[in-house]
């Protein structure tokens, strides 16, 4: 799999430290649920606010990608390597949105289509876009998600 990213011109980035209180994935059994994740690149939410107001749908894709990027570095450094992923199951997507913003679920389309790139069938997935009035750190998404592993 980290083959595949370094063909569609990605790097994982270092895993991103938990912000609070919790740890950033569980495994149970043959799943691994990971905690919300926001677009973090060095320490640093780069583009802060609400899509729709703040920032753009296609600054949003930007941010939707680097959601999963960091995700993946989350599930590597967790499991030891992303080739232990048999699948994603479930992405929940939150989009801080302006007030009439209801395109949530096309900002995390990108979300979506970068891990169909990487696992192809095994990228298919459950989602769940809902529009929120605030995330943490000022960030314009968060995501979580469950992926089945061996």
């Amino acid at each position: 799999m980290e083959e595949r990213l370094k063909q569609l011109g990605y790097n994982l980035p270092q895993p991103v430290k938990p912000v609070g209180a919790y740890v950033p994935a569980v495994q149970v059994g043959n799943l691994l649920y990971l905690s919300g994740i926001l677009p973090l690149r060095e320490g640093k939410i780069i583009k802060k606010g609400k899509v729709g107001r703040d920032i753009t749908i296609e600054e949003a894709f930007e941010e939707s990608v680097q959601v999963v990027l960091n995700a993946l570095a989350i599930v590597k450094e967790t499991l030891g390597s992303l080739d232990r992923v048999k699948r994603c199951i479930k992405i929940t997507g939150y989009v801080a949105s302006s007030e009439n913003f209801t395109e949530q679920p096309k900002v995390l389309n990108c979300a979506s289509e970068l891990l169909l790139k990487i696992l192809g069938d095994k990228g298919k997935h459950c989602r769940v876009a809902v529009g929120v009035c605030s995330l943490p750190l000022d960030s314009p998404i968060e995501m979580d998600f469950i992926f089945e592993v061996q």
